[in-house]
């Protein structure tokens, strides 16, 4: 990779995974298309950013820990439900018809970013509801199949968990993106990586430092201006990314 190129990719990773980091996903909208962009097959690309994308978690993970964003019994609870689905989803993903998966998902999306627009209340502070072991249940069925989402398709899957986090259980929009950032982030994504690497699919070593850097400086950054927000400000940023990472998986 010439010069031009390695700035290329390290600023548009930046660019993207500080976006993420502060909206509570959605990297994938711009790195994972960066890298097909710049020569990667579509396999070799999907497993190279699910890999990177573990750096944008550990990124953020400093800022929200002090900031005291975590609820780490829910944490918990989201990767030991989300990890189910991400090993489904990183074994099944080449047997999914990539453009109807991306399609119905970018629609889901898209409706999930109108409905927080016109949702003026919406995660603007905690409201607790579904804490109770039904509530839980049913939240973990729903959790896991955002996993197997995050395991087959490039993008999209840590806003799902944003918006779930807040409608479902009645987390504000700030504690919301800092459980996902820490969860999908680091944990989802991590072991969706290592599962993509079991099943076949190979990683482009060569890049991979570049973007691990890039990742983590955008997870840290983007973690920074999320905790120095408000969660009106937040919500914006995550409903501006469903809106932009919606379309672009319809188009």
């Amino acid at each position: 990779m010439d010069f031009i190129n390695s700035l290329t990719l390290f600023f548009g990773s930046l660019i993207a995974n500080t976006l993420a980091s502060l909206s509570g996903g959605g990297a994938g909208l711009l790195q994972f298309p960066l890298l097909i962009f710049l020569g990667l097959p579509f396999s070799i690309a999907l497993a190279t950013h699910k890999v990177a994308s573990v750096a944008l978690g550990m990124g953020a993970a400093y800022s929200h820990i002090k900031q005291g964003q975590l609820n780490y019994k829910t944490c918990v609870y989201l990767i030991m439900t989300g990890s189910v689905g991400v090993v489904i989803g990183a074994n099944i993903v080449l047997l999914i018809p990539d453009n109807i998966a991306q399609q119905l998902l970018g629609a889901m999306i898209l409706a999930l970013g109108v409905y927080s627009r016109f949702k003026k209340d919406l995660g603007q502070q905690e409201i607790p509801i579904h804490r109770t072991f039904n509530g839980w249940i049913v939240g973990g069925v729903g959790l896991a199949f955002i996993g197997i989402i995050n395991g087959s398709l490039t993008a999209g899957s840590g806003l799902l968990v944003t918006i779930f986090l807040v409608r479902w259980f009645g987390y504000s929009y700030k504690q919301a993106v800092a459980m996902t950032m820490i969860c999908v982030g680091l944990f989802w994504n991590g072991i969706g990586g290592i599962a993509m690497v079991q099943a076949g699919a190979p990683i482009h070593w060569i890049w991979l430092p570049i973007l691990l850097l890039s990742s983590f400086l955008g997870g840290s950054l983007g973690a920074v201006l999320a905790n120095r927000s408000s969660n009106k400000v937040i919500k914006i940023a995550f409903e501006i990314l469903t809106f932009a990472v919606g379309i672009k998986l319809l188009l």
